[in-house]
């Protein structure tokens, strides 16, 4: 369900973007750090949001990166602990054992 609701208001917002961008046609400067160009406003509107959408896409993939790489190492925690506890339950059990 809640995938259905990021489709769509991912749509949606994809909507508005296109009609804002369809309004706005006329040709705006753009400033390079070595001259200038004439591009239509839809081009520079597009262009920004797909900017925006990539930062925020790799923003997203390096804190996926960082969740799984500590998932990996609280696992590989877990596992020497509860390794450590098996032997400590089987050499109580030897000892037990020989007790007797």
């Amino acid at each position: 369900m809640r995938g259905q609701w990021g489709l769509i208001l991912s749509l949606v917002a994809a909507i508005i973007i296109a009609i804002f961008a369809i309004i706005n046609v006329e040709a705006v400067p753009v400033n390079y750090l070595f001259g200038v160009a004439n591009w239509p406003l839809i081009l520079v509107i597009l262009g920004s949001v797909l900017m925006g959408a990539i930062i925020a896409g790799a923003i997203g993939m390096v804190r996926i990166y960082r969740l799984q790489s500590e998932l990996r190492r609280l696992k590989s925690a877990q596992m020497s602990s509860n390794q450590v506890s098996v032997d400590e339950a089987f050499n109580s059990e030897i000892k037990e054992k020989d007790q007797e």
